[in-house]
């Protein structure tokens, strides 16, 4: 399975971003669990939303009401709405994937990584 990020880049703190995830490699359609982590420097990586097959969604407390995780089963796709952006939103994201059908939103629970994509809120 392959994971490739788009849509990273910089904005002004209350801007908006819109990260994309493709996926490809995948047998099976829409059964998998998709998220998004992000890490900033000096610190550990942090779960930020996740997705199950079904739409159900998770997401960090630091991000509810701001960001919006959506999933296209059809074209193995996810994105990540990011909306009223704060400089502590600044970190590498990174697109992941599970093979299960359910999910949690811990980096161990997913299989596979994508390169990720820098946001930067200044």
């Amino acid at each position: 399975v392959q994971l490739v990020e788009s849509g990273g880049g910089t904005v002004k703190p209350g801007g908006s971003l819109r990260l994309s995830c493709q996926a490809s490699g995948y047998s099976t359609s829409g059964s998998y669990c998709m998220g998004w982590f992000r890490q900033a420097p000096g610190k550990e990586r942090e779960g930020v939303a996740s997705i199950d097959k079904n739409g159900k969604t998770d997401y960090a407390d630091s991000v509810k009401g701001r960001f919006t995780i959506s999933r296209d089963n059809t074209n193995h796709s996810v994105t990540l709405q990011m909306n009223g952006l704060k400089p502590e939103d600044t970190a590498m994201y990174y697109c992941a994937a599970s093979s299960l059908n359910y999910c949690v939103l811990e980096s161990s629970f997913f299989q596979w990584w994508g390169q990720g994509t820098q946001v930067t809120v200044s």
